[in-house]
Parts: structure tokens; C-alpha cells; sequence
């Protein structure tokens, strides 16, 4: 008399296949993203890059010493650009503060080929005098812009930045919300790459952005 030997049925493992299936999508969506990335960043700067041939938006007031003055007058210059205003408690003094040491590891020949440029978001107190005196406490290369209340609005945006005023107490009495990013424009007036404010205390990465820049 024989008997059949049973044999169990063998349950695929599905669930080992779909968490391959995971990884491997997971490993795509990587190698994807560090090739945009490197595409995009070939020089791998710190910041977040801008594509090529990205040009500054026009910034044009009244210079710190009282005279017209507009970002393509800096032409040849690397320039750093960001907005703020004088009463900010932190933030700009402590961008400014970065930018010069930054500025103090270049090589000498090249630190009046680096300026810092303050527009800023709060042109109905921030007097160009006032700028002047404030912005080159830092720097002696140090510039400040006031843009009219109507066309800063419009210039900001086509920046990314915006403002906003709050906690007004009196017409001259309040405090300024603003983006707190720097711009860099190379000596050709292209925006080549932005900082987070978290990342100016990384003075050497910076600083090899800002070399790498005015190559």
C-alpha cells in the first residue's frame, strides 16, 4: 500500500518583493536627483545654484552716498546681494558680519572685486546717509541701496523676496518680516548661486562659492 507524500505549498513572499521593489525605486529617485543636481551644480557650490545665463533683475535707487546707483553699475564686481533694514535686531547685522569675513579670506588682490549690497525693504526710515554709515561698519567695500516704496515691492518679488511690516504701534514704529537669503551676481551680472542664512557661518564653504564664482 503507498501512501502520497504531501507536500506543502510555498507562499511567495511578497512582501520581500515589494520592499526590493521599494529600494530599488527609492535608489532611482536618488540617482535621479544627484544627477539634476550635478547637472545643474557642475562646480558643486554650497548655495543652491541658478541654471546658466540666469541675469539679476534690475535694482536701481539711491546709493548710500546719496547718488543714483543701480546694480549693473557694479559690473566687474562679484556682488552679494540681500535686503534688510537697519533696525533688523539679528539677522543683517549677522549677514553682513559673514560676508566680511568671507570677504577677508579672499586673496587681497581680489576683496575690492567683493561688495555687499543692503537694499533695503524699509525705505521710509532708512535714510542713505544712515545706510552708509551702518553697512560700512562692517565693510569698507559695503554698499547700501534705497529703492522708492512703489517700485521696491515689484523689485523684491522679481527677486523672491518678500517683506511685510508688522507690530505697528506708530507711522514709524514697527517691525519688518523679510526673506533672508544672499544673492550672488558675478562680474558678468548673473545670478549664479543663494545662501540660505543658515549656511553664512560656514565661512570657508562660502567663501570657496565666492572664489569658484569669480574665476
Amino acid at each position: 500500500m503507498t501512501s502520497d507524500t504531501f507536500t506543502p505549498a510555498v507562499r511567495p513572499r511578497t512582501w520581500q518583493r515589494s520592499l526590493t521593489l521599494a529600494l530599488l525605486a527609492v535608489a532611482a529617485l536618488l540617482s535621479a536627483a544627484l544627477l539634476f543636481n550635478r547637472l545643474r551644480n557642475p562646480q558643486g557650490l554650497l548655495g543652491t545654484a541658478y541654471p546658466p545665463g540666469t541675469a539679476a533683475p534690475i535694482l536701481a535707487g539711491t546709493g548710500d552716498d546719496g547718488q543714483p546707483l543701480a546694480l549693473s553699475d557694479f559690473r566687474g564686481k562679484t556682488v552679494a546681494v540681500f535686503f534688510g533694514f537697519l533696525n533688523c535686531p539679528n539677522i543683517c547685522p549677522t549677514t553682513l558680519a559673514a560676508l566680511e569675513r568671507v570677504r577677508q579670506t579672499l586673496p587681497e588682490r581680489q576683496r575690492a572685486d567683493f561688495v555687499s549690497l543692503l537694499v533695503t525693504v524699509d525705505p521710509k526710515r532708512d535714510t542713505p546717509a544712515e545706510l552708509r554709515s551702518y553697512v560700512r561698519y562692517f565693510s569698507p567695500d559695503a554698499r547700501g541701496l534705497v529703492i522708492p516704496a512703489p517700485q521696491l515691492r515689484q523689485a523684491a518679488a522679481a527677486w523672491g523676496v518678500g517683506f511685510e511690516y508688522s507690530n505697528v504701534t506708530a507711522s514709524d514704529r514697527y517691525d519688518v518680516n523679510h526673506t533672508t537669503g544672499v544673492y550672488l551676481v558675478d562680474w558678468e551680472g548673473q545670478r549664479r548661486v543663494v545662501w540660505d542664512y543658515t549656511q553664512l557661518n560656514l565661512t570657508d564653504r562660502i567663501a570657496s562659492d565666492v572664489r569658484t564664482v569669480m574665476r
